[in-house]
């Protein structure tokens, strides 16, 4: 007994060359289909130079497009002339030029006479399939597909959504149920002559010509009417990503292919010298391992997930432009603190001994990035230019967060700065964001200018501001949020820095001993009753005291506004 290889080629015919006399050389007959849209220069070439070869025929060529009728044409005339040519067959095993054997031919004959009677071939219903990709599963076998899903896409989506809108379907041959599978099986003599040769097939034949991708449905049906023993799995290893498309074999799969112990595998880089110099040039082994890419499944879904989602916090193209494909906005938590600056004298220098973190100022101001220490570049080429940050500020704040992952970083924000990352941050799970709402007019304050330009200010910064603390209160908000009014917060301001300081978490947990130089705030609150007489309500401040000091008793603090995701 002998197995019989068809192989359908389209390109690669070097490739193509030397695997086919690998098979012959083994004592396996080849059949060979090769694409009518070859040159046919190139195919008198290919034909000429295998003619040599008496173990080597040439079926009939047909057009063969992905998902139409000829790949199923191009295998039935091949395999009927392997059954004419070559009565010893038993096994006919179909293969493409891109196949590569990865084990010795031998193994594979040993293998299959020690089952004659089994055939190899994926072969499932449509409910039990996971892998159809494009929203056609039951469709495919019961709506019409004329025109090619690559070459006329429109025209094949367009006629998609007809047949569903006017209700048409296809009426099923009687008998057949349909199955899909892989298009790369091994049949029995038995099973392949009754699917070759059965009068219904005209039947049959029509049927398919309509249905879409019917090299992954027709041999997967008709074989259930026949076979008498199928192990529903492919004796070749071919893998595929989340988009349908198949994963190609280079250099560095090497000892990933040894691993799976499959027979065959595609699809392989043409140029991938050393797997052909490894598979193909390696002496007979005995390994009597049954194919299991089960073995090498883990590291596909490994990679898959990386294509998919990718690494927390980094951007990559294959996910980029999908919105939800981010896998986390940012790479590591990161504090922003929201009136704390305008607030407190010298806030980042505390903030940075009492934590260890590494505290900017606002990153996000009009003129300038104010990284902490006044640095101009920091890791990661990012610059301190507000044009190059305005450019794309969610990209900046990831870059900055991703090139220097390990370290806390925390950041200053107010109503000045670049509104547009507010949402970001406000997404991040990350972000850990402390807001003392109405600090803003701390500054105003103290500057001493014109009062009508100070009322102005004041009206444009808290209505940027209640924006940005509505947008906070959204149900999609998952940063970690806590917010004060600046009244409830100067009554004792101590706890709720002890709370920020406990959850940046740089240094062991423990009481704090000093508080950062709050600013003198005389006659803030007057400052506040006289912008309420000018006709502008400041309201984010809180139930702020008119007093000319506002008290700091010891009064514990009322608990925050908290968000907490």
């Amino acid at each position: 007994m002998s197995v019989g290889i068809v192989m359908l080629i389209h390109t690669a015919f070097g490739r193509a060359e030397q695997v086919a006399r690998h098979w012959t050389r083994a004592g396996c007959p080849v059949v060979i289909h090769t694409d009518v849209t070859v040159a046919s220069k190139a195919y008198a070439d290919f034909r000429e130079r295998l003619s040599d070869d008496p173990l080597i025929r040439f079926s009939r060529r047909h057009r063969c497009e992905w998902g139409t009728w000829g790949l199923v044409a191009a295998s039935q005339d091949a395999s009927e002339l392997m059954l004419a040519e070559f009565p010893d067959v038993r096994h006919v095993y179909l293969a493409s030029g891109s196949c590569l054997p990865l084990r010795p031919v031998e193994e594979l004959i040993d293998y299959l006479a020690e089952r004659p009677r089994t055939d190899f071939i994926e072969s499932a219903t449509t409910s039990e399939v996971p892998w159809t990709v494009g929203g056609l599963d039951e469709e495919r076998f019961t709506m019409r597909f004329p025109f090619s899903w690559r070459r006329h896409r429109t025209l094949f989506d367009r006629f998609v959504a007809f047949q569903r809108r006017v209700g048409y379907r296809r009426r099923i041959p009687r008998g057949l149920v349909p199955h899909m599978g892989s298009q790369w099986w091994c049949l029995t003599r038995q099973t392949l002559s009754a699917i070759l040769q059965d009068p219904k097939r005209p039947t049959y034949d029509r049927y398919f010509r309509s249905v879409w991708i019917p090299d992954e449905s027709y041999f997967q049906t008709l074989a259930r009417l026949y076979s008498t023993n199928i192990e529903s799995r492919s004796l070749t290893l071919s893998k595929f990503d989340f988009q349908g498309k198949p994963h190609i074999f280079y250099d560095d799969h090497l000892q990933l292919l040894r691993r799976s112990d499959c027979f065959v595998a595609r699809k392989i880089w043409p140029r991938a010298q050393r797997l052909y110099d490894a598979f193909l040039g390696e002496a007979a082994a005995q390994n009597q391992a049954e194919p299991n890419p089960g073995k090498i499944d883990r590291i596909f879904a490994k990679a898959v997930d990386r294509r998919t989602r990718g690494r927390p916090g980094l951007y990559m193209q294959s996910r980029f432009p999908n919105w939800g494909w981010e896998n986390g906005l940012t790479a590591g938590k990161y504090s922003v603190f929201h009136g704390f600056a305008e607030l407190f004298e010298d806030f980042e220098t505390w903030l940075a001994r009492a934590t260890d973190a590494q505290v900017h100022g606002h990153l996000f101001a009009p003129d300038r990035v104010h990284y902490a220490g006044g640095q101009t570049l920091v890791n990661g080429a990012l610059s301190d230019s507000a044009a190059i940050r305005d450019a794309n500020p969610r990209a900046f704040l990831t870059n900055l967060i991703w090139n220097t992952r390990g370290e806390r970083q925390c950041f200053q924000f107010g109503p000045h700065d670049t509104p547009s990352v507010n949402w970001f941050t406000g997404r991040d799970p990350n972000a850990q964001i402390s807001i003392v709402s109405g600090a803003w007019a701390v500054p105003l304050f103290r500057s001493n200018r014109d009062f009508a330009d100070l009322r102005r200010e004041a009206a444009a910064l808290q209505k940027v501001e209640a924006k940005f603390l509505d947008e906070l209160r959204s149900p999609d908000v998952k940063a970690r949020i806590r917010i004060w009014s600046m009244a409830e917060f100067i009554e004792a301001p101590m706890e709720p820095l002890q709370v920020i300081v406990d959850e940046i978490g740089q240094k062991a947990q423990r009481r704090l001993t000093e508080a950062p130089r709050m600013a003198d705030l005389a006659g803030f609150g007057q400052f506040l009753q006289n912008l309420k007489n000018q006709g502008m309500h400041p309201y984010l401040m809180g139930d702020f005291p008119v007093d000319p000091a506002p008290r700091r008793g010891a009064t514990p603090a009322k608990k925050p506004y908290l968000i907490k995701r």
